[in-house]
């Protein structure tokens, strides 16, 4: 990951450190519960964000260069490593 992205990545989680803190702060002061669930979800989507910008360097640099590359083996194992992403993330939905 480049100096750049890998900030990027930084700050997206510090925010959302920030997001879960304000999260608790919200449940001590016991705050509306629908305000409570609506900062969860507004925290999940910048975490799902994230995730997004990690996966689109992972498939910018290390998928690229397996797929360019002349191993057979990588180039199976870097498939199967993004279908069980997807995988992973389809079960979480369900």
């Amino acid at each position: 990951m480049d100096d750049i992205t890998r900030q990027n990545t930084i700050n997206r989680l510090k925010s959302v450190r920030g997001h879960l803190n304000g999260i608790i702060n919200m449940l001590e002061d016991d705050r509306y519960c629908i305000d409570i669930i609506k900062q969860i979800q507004a925290t999940q989507a910048a975490l799902a964000r994230t995730s997004e910008v990690i996966l689109a360097n992972h498939l910018d640099t290390c998928v690229t260069t397996a797929m360019q590359g002349d191993d057979a083996g990588e180039r199976q194992r870097v498939m199967s490593e993004i279908l069980e992403v997807f995988r992973t993330e389809n079960r979480s939905k369900a």
